[in-house]
């Protein structure tokens, strides 16, 4: 496995001429619109159709989280900590910040006999609506137990606890706790030598760059884990049932696209966010992997295009699509309701 590098040239700024994916119209014309890539994939890593440039490297952020728990559930520090679901689930998430999310953080850190300040992923607002505005009635600042990232760093921090290493230095791209989620990123994608690169994430946690397609080859594996070895494939299972079980840990109960999705799949997709609209979903049972990154980095574009593709491959019946006909394509309209426009996703 290549040592990790930290990227500070200009040389890899470069973005490839992706097609457009997403039109917004406004009246009978083309206002805006999103470029973007996608990539659909088994778990060999072929790819069964694909849009845009997906050997480009993009920047994986949050969708590859299950990918950076897989050594807290394999080396035992899960079991020897007691993780429960919940605090498996947390580890996989991008949260909103909810008490739901934060107190069970709280609990590990206390566990681990850790205080809060051992977090490094820095204090965030949350993205809880409700939650924010009562942290300000109480006057209260947040935390990091709010950062989105705060339950991946509580796993960190159970992983640098059970391999005898330095709280202080688990996001160290060269420390035990990093050096193994590197090797689990490389063997889970596929990355060939100088296709897996590194730079640091919003949380600052390391943060890998990497072909799409490699991306979405991680994904599926993750959600379809039957070829893997047995301890890999049991934390893949444990954490498709967590997350299936929990959805609303994953992301929150506020307006988010991953809890939706997997809730009203019954857990059967597997779906994670990342920064700069990069988007993963893995399909249990299908042999399948979808990633896709929209250029200029706006959910606006993605999360329709995500329901777009659901529909097209058949990820969602009937029903399921009609619990997220929020998020699909359709009709723009202003603040007094009326229709001016639409969103469309570009096939």
């Amino acid at each position: 496995m290549p040592q990790p590098q930290l990227q500070t040239g200009a040389s890899q700024a470069l973005y490839s001429d992706n097609p457009v994916v997403v039109r917004v119209w406004r009246g009978d014309w083309v206002e805006s619109q999103h470029r973007g890539a996608w990539a659909l994939v088994d778990t060999a890593g072929r790819v069964i159709e694909s849009v845009g440039d997906v050997q480009a490297g993009i920047f994986a952020r949050s969708s590859l989280k299950s990918l950076q728990a897989l050594p807290l559930l394999e080396s035992g520090a899960d079991r020897r900590f007691n993780l429960s679901e919940i605090e498996v689930a947390l580890a996989l998430s991008s949260h909103n910040g909810e008490s739901c999310h934060t107190e069970p953080v709280a609990g590990l850190l206390a566990r681990l006999g850790l205080l809060l300040d051992a977090l490094r992923c820095g204090a965030q607002p949350p993205t809880d609506p409700r939650t924010r505005a009562e942290l300000q009635r109480r006057g209260e600042k947040p935390s990091a137990l709010h950062n989105n990232c705060s339950g991946k760093h509580a796993g960190f921090l159970c992983l640098a606890r059970h391999l005898g290493a330095e709280a202080e230095g688990y996001l160290d791209p060269l420390g035990p706790v990093q050096l193994a989620v590197r090797a689990a990123v490389g063997e889970m994608t596929g990355a060939q030598l100088g296709e897996l690169d590194t730079a640091i994430d919003g949380c600052s946690a390391p943060t890998f760059r990497m072909p799409l397609l490699r991306l979405a080859t991680a994904i599926a594996r993750v959600a379809n884990p039957q070829a893997l070895g047995p301890l890999r494939r049991a934390a893949c299972e444990r954490m498709l049932d967590a997350a299936g079980r929990h959805p609303e840990l994953i992301a929150g109960h506020h307006r988010r696209l991953c809890t939706d999705l997997s809730r009203a799949s019954g857990g059967r997709l597997f779906p994670k966010i990342g920064g700069e609209a990069v988007y993963v979903i893995g399909i249990r049972g299908q042999d399948r992997g979808l990633a896709i990154k929209i250029d200029d980095g706006e959910t606006r574009g993605l999360h329709p295009l995500v329901l777009g593709l659901c529909e097209r491959f058949g990820f969602l019946d009937a029903n399921e699509l009609a619990q997220l006909a929020a998020w699909r394509a359709g009709a723009l309209r202003n603040w007094a309701g009326l229709e001016v426009g639409r969103i469309e996703v570009v096939e």
